[in-house]
């Protein structure tokens, strides 16, 4: 489901990210405990509602920017204006500071006040595939200092 949701909404914006290529990196991502790649999950009982991933790498055009990466936010369309994505956001934040990580990155082609309000700060707009972005970091464990966050793990309920 979570393949089908991320090529869905991102494969435009990469020549390789096939179906098959998403579903091995998200397999790779769940057998994994700790560390980095992973993707945390927001769930409601059994009901899948999204998922955040941090990543090393996210667009190699834009790796020079640094490492590691929030990647693939996602919440089904039935499941938005609940605050599941800044719930998803916070955790992944979290999780990255739990991880030592001093600086994570994002781009998103059209949320970029949503993150704003989550404590990002912009970097500048490029391109990608032809796809303007806001580029934006975080220094993770100042923000999560800030939100009192604790990190979750990968399928846990955020």
């Amino acid at each position: 489901t979570l393949a089908a949701w991320h090529h869905a909404q991102w494969g435009h914006l990469y020549s390789h990210w096939t179906y098959e290529v998403c579903l091995a990196e998200l397999d790779e991502h769940a057998s994994r405990s700790n560390g980095l790649p992973t993707t945390l999950l927001a769930l409601e009982g059994d009901e899948l509602l999204g998922s955040v991933s941090l990543v090393l790498e996210d667009a190699p055009e834009l790796q020079e920017h640094g490492s590691p990466w929030l990647a693939s936010l996602y919440v089904k369309p039935e499941a938005r204006g609940r605050g599941v994505g800044a719930q998803l956001a916070r955790a992944a934040v979290a999780r990255a500071a739990a991880e030592g990580v001093e600086e994570l990155f994002l781009f998103t082609p059209e949320h970029r006040e949503f993150y704003a309000r989550l404590g990002w700060r912009p970097l500048g707009r490029t391109a990608l595939k032809g796809t303007p972005v806001d580029l934006m970091c975080i220094a993770p464990a100042d923000a999560a200092a800030d939100a009192g966050a604790a990190p979750r793990h990968a399928g846990e309920a955020a």
